[in-house]
């Protein structure tokens, strides 16, 4: 079998222009970054924007293990074959960071025949928007650092200085520095971290607003420091609000690439599911709802957190609605669930499967609280068994779910057509009555709750004294009415990684809380999740490569 930059290299890719004709998108209407990329002009939305909403579906996961789930995957090729099966369709998807593609976790593609291309512009500078969200976080950095040695008018409090620099690049060393060393004009020394930039609140914010209006009323909103009489500072405090809106001009600005088989992919914004809220940019979803009669869109990570910030923060903030959830497993995965070491997942093991599925179990759970229809798909592998296959389909169709076999890594959408039939009977038959879990009235801590018990299967939380504080002092700011972005392991449900399956009797342990006032919500920070990634001790970057051609090798 051939790699995945083998079968994205050999691809014959439409003209972007091409594309966009498909859906009716002349070419006035896009911004050109070469002949296979393109922003959608703000002028397309303004044509679109009173046009009746497509069907969207959203493609989650379980919790992700070393055996590979492939939701992207899943994503790309049930696009493909819905278009096969005459539906208008677009695949509205998240940008990867450079982090992952350098350390082990890998790009945001797909693979396979179900992937979108150019695949290599993708995973490395795209159209630059990680680039643009790094420099308009880092230039408010450095307006903060130089208000401090200019006088310091605001009365900044440097031990309470909240705004982190960022680099789109695991980087652990940068999870804690010391800034202003030198002499006195090289600035004020005070410790200083960086955070990855899908962490950021900045790409939070480019996600989640409507329009440049929007976008720098957020802007304006971020609170980077506390004065000495303990009230918060904000960008529009430093007067930063028009200059980081200037480098984010283009950024906000839809990208539109294709898949192997020419169906239009929207991919824009990439924060992170375990540290941040895991969701593609509004705008893009928006739009593409106006364009095709179904969109498909994913949410990082496992339900527990990319599909439960997509229903909670997403939705509630945009007004979107899904109209049925596409639910991601493979038969290794349960099994690894289920105690198997990855070495020994290609032998048939009905009674670790059994164990395992519990894990699947409670995502389905998980989402049907949401009111939202549930479709199971299994990412085939040569190795899996018809007895595995069956097992798992009376599991779903006992608990209400459709399910269906998806083959689409190797047969792209011919391989989604079956799961794709699923997807449109469930859309025809049945009807969502999505609702978050929690009410906005609600407070934090009861939010806290409302996911760690519903969501989770925690008992409780505890928190630490830091978070009692910080919980306090965020509702007393008026804060308190925010939905909660929790930060969490997605290796679990619960917040120890080690935990596989549906774990019992555990509690969930907040050590620190913070507002992203301009993003709109509150950051929940639990066990030992680290904003800033390490890499591992074999990063991919070691295999990556480049020959005279300009012919990129390695990228998966």
């Amino acid at each position: 079998m051939k790699t995945d930059i083998e079968i994205a290299q050999e691809a014959v890719m439409l003209p972007i222009k091409e594309v966009a004709a498909s859906y009716g998108i002349s070419e006035d209407d896009l911004e050109l970054y070469g002949k296979y990329k393109a922003k959608l002009t703000d002028e397309l939305w303004e044509q679109v924007k009173d046009r009746k909403d497509g069907k969207l579906v959203l493609v989650t996961v379980i919790n992700p293990t070393p055996a590979g789930e492939g939701k992207t995957t899943t994503s790309v090729g049930l696009g493909d074959a819905l278009s096969r099966l005459g539906k208008k369709t677009l695949i509205a998807l998240r940008e990867p960071s450079l982090g992952p593609c350098f350390g082990i976790k890998g790009g945001a593609a797909g693979g396979g025949y179900a992937q979108v291309v150019p695949m290599e512009d993708l995973n490395l500078h795209f159209t630059g928007d990680f680039h643009a969200i790094t420099s308009a976080n880092n230039l408010l950095a450095a307006l903060l650092d130089n208000h401090i040695q200019q006088g310091n008018a605001l009365g900044i409090d440097t031990r309470q200085i909240l705004w982190k620099r960022c680099l789109d690049m695991n980087d652990r060393v940068l999870r804690n520095v010391v800034v202003g060393l030198g002499a006195k004009a090289d600035g004020v020394v005070r410790e200083d971290h960086f955070v990855i930039t899908v962490a950021s609140e900045i790409m939070a914010i480019l996600c989640l607003a409507e329009n440049m209006e929007d976008l720098k009323k957020r802007l304006g909103r971020i609170i980077v420091a506390y004065n000495y009489g303990g009230e918060p500072v904000t960008a529009e405090d430093l007067h930063a609000v028009g200059s980081m809106a200037a480098l984010l001009k283009d950024a906000l600005k839809p990208n539109l690439i294709q898949t192997l088989e020419h169906t239009g992919a929207i991919v824009h914004g990439g924060p992170f599911a375990n540290i941040a809220h895991g969701c593609n940019s509004v705008r893009a979803t928006r739009t593409a709802l106006k364009l095709a009669d179904v969109v498909v869109t994913e949410a990082g990570f496992g339900a527990d957190l990319g599909a439960e910030k997509f229903m909670d923060i997403k939705c509630r903030m945009a007004g979107l609605k899904p109209d049925a959830v596409v639910l991601v497993a493979t038969v290794r995965a349960l099994k690894y669930n289920g105690g198997v070491p990855k070495t020994e997942l290609k032998e048939e093991n009905l009674e670790a499967l059994e164990k395992g599925i519990v894990n699947l179990e409670k995502h389905i759970e998980n989402l049907q609280k949401y009111g939202v229809p549930v479709v199971v798909t299994l990412n085939s592998f040569v190795t899996d068994t018809e007895r595995e296959y069956e097992f798992i389909r009376r599991f779903c169709e006992e608990r209400g779910c459709e399910f269906a076999l998806s083959e689409v890594w190797a047969k792209g959408g011919e391989g989604g057509r079956a799961l794709a039939e699923k997807v449109l009977a469930t859309l025809e038959t049945k009807e969502s009555h999505f609702a978050p879990i929690y009410p906005d009235e609600m407070s934090l801590k009861d939010k806290i709750a409302a996911v760690a018990g519903e969501i989770y299967g925690a008992d409780g939380v505890t928190y630490a004294p830091a978070a009692e504080r910080a919980l306090k002092r965020i509702t007393e700011m008026g804060f308190g009415n925010m939905p909660v972005c929790m930060a969490k392991t997605q290796y679990s449900l619960s917040d120890d990684q080690t935990k596989l399956g549906r774990p019992t009797g555990f509690t969930i342990s907040v050590r620190d809380a913070y507002v992203s006032a301009g993003a709109g919500f509150v950051v929940v920070l639990t066990g030992a999740i680290m904003t800033m990634p390490g890499l591992p001790k074999v990063p991919a970057a070691e295999g990556i490569d480049v020959n005279e051609d300009g012919v990129i090798t390695g990228l998966f």
